[in-house]
C-alpha cells in the first residue's frame, strides 16, 4: 500500500493536511531549499497538533556532508518528537564517509536518506543507506526548477530503484515536484509512499496548501484502511 505524504511548513498547513487524510505529515520549509528545515518551536507545535494521529517526518536542511553537523541537527530534530528525520545525500567526496560515520546515530533515530535524481552520487547509495541502518530512503529532486522526478528518471529506472530499496529492507518513497498526473504512473511501481508539496498548493511550491488540491491527491491514492 502506498502512503500519501504531505509536506507542510506551519500548524495551519498541518491542519489542512490532516483534514485531507494525509498518511504522513512532513515538516519542511520550501523557501529554504530542497530540504529546508523548520525551526524547532514550529516543529514541536506541529508534533503536538498532530498528536500521534499519523506519522511525522522532518527535514534538517540542506547541510554539508559533515557527520558532526548532520548528527547534531538530527538529534535536535528528533528531540522535538518527530517519528522520522530526513537528511539529504548531496554530491560530495565525503558523502559515503558521512553515511558510514552516522551508523551509531541510526541505532537511535529513524533516519531517512534523501537522494536527488538530478544529483545522484557516484556510488551505490541504496546499499550504503541500508548498511548504515537507515529506516528508509527517498528519491527527490534538488533543483525544483529543473522539472519533476519523471523528467530525470523514467518509470523503468524508478521501478528498479524501488525494487532495490525494498530488497535491502528499506522503506522507499518517491517525491520531487510530483503532480496529480504523475500518480497513476507511479502507483504501479509500489513505492511505500509518494511525497507532495507543489501539487498541494494554490500556486507555487512556496504558496499555502490548498484543501481542494490536497483532497484531489488523496482521491488518487487509495487510503490504507485497517482490517476490521
Amino acid at each position: 500500500m502506498t502512503l500519501f505524504l504531505a509536506s507542510v511548513r506551519d500548524e495551519a498547513e498541518a491542519a489542512v493536511a490532516l483534514l485531507a487524510r494525509a498518511d504522513i505529515i512532513d515538516l519542511k520549509e520550501p523557501r529554504r531549499g530542497a530540504l529546508g528545515a523548520l525551526d524547532l518551536d514550529t516543529t514541536r507545535s506541529i508534533v503536538s497538533l498532530v498528536g500521534g494521529r499519523v506519522a511525522v517526518s522532518a527535514t534538517i536542511g540542506d547541510l554539508p556532508m559533515q557527520p558532526e553537523t548532520i548528527g547534531a541537527a538530527v538529534l535536535e530534530k528528533a528531540a522535538c518528537g518527530v517519528d522520522y528525520v530526513k537528511f539529504g545525500l548531496f554530491p560530495d567526496r565525503d558523502a559515503r564517509r558521512c553515511l558510514d560515520a552516522l551508523r551509531p546515530l541510526a541505532q537511535r533515530v529513524n533516519l531517512i536518506v534523501v537522494l536527488f535524481a538530478d544529483r545522484l552520487p557516484d556510488f551505490d547509495a541504496v546499499a550504503a543507506a541500508a548498511a548504515m541502518g537507515a529506516a528508509g530512503i527517498m528519491l527527490d529532486t534538488a533543483d525544483k526548477g529543473s522539472g519533476s522526478l519523471l523528467a530525470h528518471l523514467d518509470p523503468r529506472r524508478l521501478a528498479s530503484f524501488v525494487a532495490q530499496a525494498k530488497a535491502h529492507g528499506l522503506t522507499v518513497g518517491l517525491a520531487g515536484s510530483l503532480a496529480a498526473a504523475d500518480v497513476p504512473e507511479l502507483l504501479p511501481l509500489a513505492p511505500d509512499l509518494l511525497g507532495f508539496r507543489r501539487a498541494l498548493c494554490s500556486g507555487s511550491r512556496g504558496a499555502s496548501l490548498d484543501p481542494a488540491a490536497c483532497a484531489a491527491i488523496r482521491a488518487l491514492i487509495p487510503k490504507n484502511r485497517p482490517a476490521a
